[in-house]
C-alpha cells in the first residue's frame, strides 16, 4: 500500500494559523513603519506564510524570522562606536 504524507506546506490555513500570520504581519508593519498597500508589505506577508507553511508558528520565533529574513534587525540597531 502507498501512503501519501501532507507536509506541512501543503495543508491550508485555518482561520486561527490567518489570525496568527496577521497578527506578526500587523505588528511588524507598525514597528517598522510599512504602508500595508506597498511593496515591502507584499514581501513580508509572503515570508510570514511560507515561514508558517514550513513549521514557524510560534508568532515570536515568526516575527524573529521574518525580520532577519527582511533585514529588519539592521533598521533597529545603531552603528557600533568607536573606541
Amino acid at each position: 500500500m502507498v501512503q501519501t504524507i501532507l507536509s506541512r506546506s501543503q495543508v491550508p490555513l485555518d482561520s486561527r494559523d490567518l489570525e496568527t500570520c496577521q497578527r506578526v504581519f500587523d505588528k511588524l508593519s507598525t514597528d517598522h513603519a510599512v504602508a500595508r498597500d506597498s511593496d515591502e508589505a507584499e514581501r513580508m506577508a509572503s515570508i510570514i506564510i511560507e515561514l508558517y507553511r514550513q513549521g514557524v508558528c510560534d508568532p515570536n520565533h515568526l516575527q524573529s524570522m521574518v525580520q532577519a529574513a527582511r533585514g529588519l534587525f539592521a533598521m533597529n540597531e545603531s552603528p557600533p562606536t568607536a573606541q
